[in-house]
């Protein structure tokens, strides 16, 4: 790098671009936050504005509408088991989804297989299962296929704290924190990156990594004789930005990794597990779907052979080690089937029927939100936009802390997880904010025109002049919401009516004020006139 030094003039748009970013987050909060607080503020209280603050907390709140506005559907499901193998009937989509998957695959019809009509009620249900009690199931198709699964992706910054939200419970800042730690004892690199990839010159230095992960015996054991798997998912130049993904470095093999608090160690475990399972041979597996048929009514039933476990057996000595939840972690998973072949007859098949209804969206938990901070707005970004979502893997997490700690979001424990809700005056703001201010598209859209700055298609006058014009209209034309002083209560006690417009009226140091913004009603205890 020192022997192929380049020009500092090369660099000016970087700069430059750097600088319009920062330049214009500082005018839209500093008039945006002024603007709001001026207008719905109540006893002091700061209404904070911020380009990727304000729609980070829209998600939140959009959610919690979701939440309460869901009308549960009731569902019937139709089961029926052999010999501990489940045959689940394919029910044939409605009209209405029918329409809504066209729309979605722009216009394009899929071909279901045939199957039941949806299950309208209880009696249909029962008499559906009544009927089928003693007819039999016949094998019509046995589709076989090898598969394989690959190793989930090296980790960046979003995506290590969302596992360890996940898995230990750990706030974004709190594994920034952790990982930032490691990182200046030299035993991780370094943690503020946005890519999941290596460069090819890693590679030859991995071995050393993984045979210094001497404390992590009990994993590096199943690899023992396999050979160091190089795959353009991992290893790949193009896709490596200013840093590569966060692994271990060869000073782990150096360091007493039991000195290191809880904290640390659980992050370091996460990057020598991930590294591991990244570099060694995929997992193979055949996948077999059985098709039957009962009169007319088509079953299905799937399982899976596994042919070779690779990096999943690193990833299940793990779960262990921190003794996570093996029923959790197969729900999803098929079961092995027997051995089925078409034209095969089954006689006593019990048949059951399964009530349910449909599940609210839950509340966001940090590893979900920043999951979707990470893809914000992503549909609304020209193709060629490199930066894409809400904030940065090194903004993401005091994003968060800053909406719970200006008080519009809370913490609230639920069994496991820690979820965040809107607090009352979160939902207020978002309320009677313009969809300008609280959609991702604003910074889908100042992330593109910077790009065009870095590379000088663009200069940093023409889009400061372009913040500072939308900044100019917002704060001329902006009409407060009638009514909307009901959404920010100041906590005052009211002692009377405004004889002006006949709103409540509270008292303060200074003196007795109507509570409603635009009216300039006031007593002052001051005042000798």
């Amino acid at each position: 790098g020192f022997s192929k030094l380049k020009d500092q003039a090369e660099f000016q748009s970087l700069y430059e671009a750097g600088l319009s970013r920062a330049m214009g987050d500082w005018l839209l909060g500093m008039n945006a936050t002024r603007l709001y607080t001026l207008k719905y503020g109540q006893n002091k209280q700061v209404l904070s504005i911020g380009r990727v603050q304000t729609p980070t907390l829209a998600l939140i709140v959009n959610r919690q509408l979701e939440i309460a506005t869901f009308e549960p559907k009731q569902y019937w499901e139709l089961k029926t088991n052999y010999r501990n193998t489940t045959f689940s009937a394919l029910i044939r989509k409605s009209d209405e989804e029918i329409a809504a998957e066209e729309e979605k695959n722009g216009g394009k019809k899929k071909i279901d297989n045939p199957g039941i009509d949806p299950i309208a009620n209880r009696e249909e249900g029962e008499a559906l299962v009544e009927r089928m009690k003693d007819l039999p199931f016949v094998v019509t198709n046995v589709g076989k296929k090898d598969g394989k699964e690959y190793a989930p992706r090296l980790f960046d910054l979003t995506s290590l704290q969302v596992e360890c939200n996940k898995k230990f419970a750990y706030s974004a800042d709190e594994t920034l924190k952790l990982i930032q730690s490691l990182y200046e004892k030299k035993v991780a690199t370094y943690p503020r990156v946005d890519t999941t990839f290596l460069s090819d010159d890693i590679y030859p230095k991995c071995p050393a990594i993984l045979k210094g992960l001497r404390d992590y015996e009990v994993l590096t054991a199943p690899l023992a004789g396999t050979t160091l798997l190089k795959s353009k998912k991992v290893f790949d130049n193009s896709k490596v930005t200013d840093h590569h993904a966060i692994i271990p470095t060869v000073e782990i093999a150096r360091t007493d990794l039991s000195e290191l608090p809880s904290g640390e160690r659980d992050v370091l475990t996460l990057l020598a597990v991930r590294l591991l399972c990244a570099t060694t041979q995929v997992h193979r597996f055949e996948a077999v779907t059985a098709i039957l048929d009962c009169q007319g009514y088509t079953f299905t039933a799937k399982g899976k052979t596994i042919l070779q476990s690779g990096w999943k057996e690193v990833e299940r000595i793990h779960r262990m080690s921190i003794r996570q939840s093996e029923t959790e972690h197969r729900e999803n998973e098929d079961a092995a089937l027997p051995v089925l072949k078409e034209g095969q007859t089954f006689e006593t098949v019990s048949a059951s029927l399964r009530e349910g209804k449909t599940s609210p969206p839950k509340h966001y938990t940090e590893d979900t939100l920043l999951s979707a901070m990470e893809t914000a707005g992503k549909e609304d970004m020209p193709e060629e936009a490199e930066r894409k979502g809400l904030g940065t893997p090194a903004t993401r997490a005091a994003i968060i802390e800053k909406l719970v700690a200006t008080g519009f979001v809370e913490r609230k424990r639920a069994k496991k997880a820690v979820s965040l809700v809107p607090a009352h005056t979160g939902v207020s703001l978002i309320t009677v904010l313009p969809e300008q201010l609280q959609s991702p598209l604003l910074t889908a859209e100042w992330e593109y025109r910077l790009q065009q700055v870095e590379r000088g298609e663009l200069s940093p006058d023409e889009f400061m002049t372009g913040i500072a014009d939308m900044l100019t209209e917002l704060v001329k034309t902006y009409q407060v919401i009638s009514g909307a002083e009901v959404l920010f209560p100041s906590g005052r006690e009211i002692i009377g009516k405004c004889p002006r417009c006949g709103s409540d009226v509270t008292e303060s140091k200074k003196g007795f004020f109507c509570e409603k913004n635009d009216c300039r009603f006031g007593l002052w205890r001051d005042n000798k006139f």
